[in-house]
């Protein structure tokens, strides 16, 4: 659902591409461009958050949260909304990393 709970299951694909496709009417570019900049951002999220104080990570986990349920990464959203919840704890700092890096792995996949 566009916006809406986690519907992702484990050993599911890091990317919903069935969501992804209702969100950009099935229109390929649009896809790439935004797989792209979901990547670009996700990656500077990734860089920033584990040196950021607590009331930058909810914020950056509150942007990439969004972001990640407009393109089906549904994992990266769940794991976003816990760090706003508790932007202390490491370990959801440090798994929010591996799913990261996961996406980005996906999309170039997909996107050779």
């Amino acid at each position: 659902m566009p916006g809406g709970d986690v519907s992702g299951t484990a050993g599911s694909r890091p990317v919903d591409m069935a969501h992804l496709a209702r969100q950009t009417m099935d229109d390929r570019a649009l896809e790439q461009e935004v797989l792209a900049l979901f990547v670009q951002q996700a990656l500077s999220v990734r860089d920033k958050i584990l040196d950021a104080d607590a009331k930058e990570r909810v914020l950056l986990a509150h942007s990439l949260k969004g972001s990640a349920r407009g393109i089906g990464a549904f994992a990266v959203a769940e794991c976003a909304a816990t760090i706003e919840k508790q932007p202390e704890d490491a370990r959801t700092v440090k798994k929010l990393g591996v799913l990261i890096e996961e996406v980005r792995d996906f999309i170039a996949a997909i996107s050779r």
